[in-house]
């Protein structure tokens, strides 16, 4: 392996988690006001709607695929399930959930860059993380020929040895990625970027809504009513 490849592959990660994490916290602390979704509903609806079910559905159904699937160690899922089975299914699924993704984000985009009003409310890094997504989300649709080559398992066995040794810190993670069409690296440096560029964006309302869950285990409001005296002594 390259010394770019092991800047890329063995440093960079570490950067991307850091700044993700370090980021978003001195955001929150210090930038409440500016941690939102910044929604332009309000100047168009016209194909918010169908364009944001169809990217939210496709890009939550492939992050917790990504996040489960390559993090999930052989050995827990090996009883039920072989590596070679898993990366079919990982295709299949993948493939409806990125083509859900990619047509929702194009729709998103188009009217962002279509519309006068918001194009002119629009801030430079909204266009810049859509467009790197929808990037992303090309280049993982790209990804499922090559896989198909390799339908033992073999490609989704490397991908996840590599992202579980950097989460626990293992030196022998680049070595992994021996051999791995460039498309692949392409698709995993550019997901790595848009972590390191997350606390900077409007991205940063995806922890709120990640937090929304505590809702359901929020001890109960007490409203009093004035116009019904309730509560008064």
């Amino acid at each position: 392996m390259s010394y770019l490849d092991t800047f890329i592959f063995g440093i960079y990660p570490y950067i991307c988690l850091t700044v993700f994490f370090v980021g978003s916290l001195i955001r929150f602390d210090r930038d409440q006001y500016t941690w939102k979704s910044d929604s332009s509903q309000l100047l168009r609806k016209k194909q918010l709607r169908i364009g944001s079910i169809f990217f939210h559905v496709g890009v939550l159904f492939l992050f917790f695929g990504h996040f489960f699937g390559m993090l999930t160690p052989h050995f827990l899922y090996e009883p039920f399930i072989t590596a070679g089975q898993k990366q079919v299914m990982a295709m299949a699924t993948g493939g409806i959930a990125g083509t859900f993704g990619f047509i929702g984000l194009t729709i998103l985009l188009h009217r962002r860059l279509t519309d006068d009003r918001i194009r002119a409310t629009s801030k430079a890094s909204d266009i810049l993380i859509a467009v790197i997504l929808w990037f992303q989300l090309l280049l993982g649709l790209a990804t499922i020929p090559l896989s198909g080559q390799h339908l033992d398992g073999s490609m989704m066995m490397k991908l996840a040895g590599w992202a579980q040794d950097i989460v626990t810190f293992n030196s022998g993670a680049v070595a992994l990625l021996s051999g791995v069409d460039w498309v692949f690296k392409l698709h995993m440096f550019l997901g790595m970027t848009i972590f390191l560029i997350f606390p900077f964006t409007r991205l940063v309302h995806i922890w709120s809504g990640f937090a929304s869950v505590t809702y359901l285990v929020r001890p109960y409001q007490i409203v009093r009513s004035r116009r019904l005296g309730i509560g008064r002594k």
